[in-house]
């Protein structure tokens, strides 16, 4: 039995390549493993492909996304059993309480708008993760 933690898996899912990108690379740096999905089917069927070793530990969430949106997968997530379930994050564009309301309605935890400043999008995670280390670093980070 190994003592040491498994890496933290966040799966980023959003259809923009470039905030893929940018989310992927920011997690990456903060030591968790990404991988991602350009909209809710594809995100469903990671997730189903995904052994119990091997579930992620976050789901960050873009709204607006061809085929399934945000607000769809994370309902969808919300009725698989257990293994699967992890906080969400969602990220999006859409700034009205309205939408954040709608979000946290269809399961989601946490709700930022883009573009994340990386403090603040790390700060997000590690919280979620229950990272404090990785949160203690953000948060220094986010108050200079």
């Amino acid at each position: 039995m190994s003592l040491t933690p498994k890496p933290r898996r966040i799966l980023v899912v959003d259809d923009a390549a470039t905030v893929r990108m940018y989310h992927r690379k920011i997690l990456g740096d903060a030591g968790w493993h990404t991988d991602e999905a350009i909209n809710g089917v594809e995100a469903l069927e990671r997730v189903h492909l995904q052994d119990v070793t091997q579930a992620f530990d976050l789901y960050v969430v873009d709204i607006n996304m061809p085929r399934m949106d945000g607000y769809s997968f994370v309902r969808e997530l919300r009725k698989l059993e257990p293994r699967h379930q992890a906080p969400v994050m969602m990220v999006s564009t859409e700034a009205r309480s309205q939408d954040a309301s709608s979000a946290f309605d269809a399961g989601a935890n946490c709700y930022l708008i883009k573009p994340a400043r990386p403090a603040e999008l790390v700060l997000s995670a590690a919280l979620l993760l229950g990272d404090r280390p990785a949160a203690l670093i953000a948060a220094e980070g986010a108050s200079a």
